[in-house]
């Protein structure tokens, strides 16, 4: 799979929860709701699909949806499969956006596919779509700094600094997803996976 035009449904990842608002795992929501302004998709609820969806025409007359899965994160799989069975498309055709531990704040890595990585999310939507052969885009949260716990960290805020990266990244995820859209994944790739965005840089 070289060319991401057949990617239909882009996914973001999160909790539903106002508490879980702005946290480090809900990094996947925030992208996906940016991609839903700036293209003026208009969210709906909808139970069928566990989950908020929207939809509209992107450039070149391509269709796309945008899914927000309300199951909380360990359960994205049965949202994501509901979508692709109601409206019979491949697993190959979704690409999904989510927090990594393992990139450092400021870094994006967009791939054809992959194992989870230990990311709950990721496994659920593997494990409901039996491949990991789809496209994903990853953004980096970074590491816990040894006085928190891995869940007190991604379930945390970012601090000051942190906030003012992801500022930065948001754009450059929303301009990755575009490329991917209408060029291919490799010239995404080539752009953005080696771009690191520092605080008072002017990406």
């Amino acid at each position: 799979m070289n060319n991401l035009s057949i990617v239909q449904l882009i996914v973001g990842l999160g909790n539903p929860e106002a508490k879980y608002d702005k946290t480090r795992h809900n990094i996947g929501f925030e992208a996906i709701d940016r991609l839903a302004r700036s293209w003026q998709f208009s969210w709906q609820e909808n139970r069928r699909f566990q989950g908020k969806i929207a939809e509209g025409v992107f450039k070149r007359g391509k269709k796309i949806r945008l899914l927000k899965p309300l199951t909380y994160m360990n359960r994205s799989g049965q949202s994501v499969r509901a979508v692709l069975d109601w409206y019979k498309l491949p697993p190959e055709s979704v690409l999904v956006i989510y927090d990594d531990m393992d990139l450092p704040v400021g870094r994006l890595r967009l791939r054809l596919s992959g194992s989870a990585g230990g990311h709950n999310g990721m496994k659920s939507i593997i494990s409901h779509l039996g491949s990991q052969n789809f496209p994903r885009l990853r953004v980096g949260i970074g590491k816990t700094n040894g006085k928190k716990e891995t869940v007190s960290h991604v379930l945390g805020k970012f601090s000051p600094t942190e906030t003012e990266i992801m500022s930065k990244i948001l754009p450059m995820v929303q301009e990755t997803v575009e490329l991917s859209l209408t060029e291919t994944v490799e010239k995404a790739m080539s752009l953005y996976n080696n771009r690191t965005v520092e605080a008072g840089s002017k990406e």
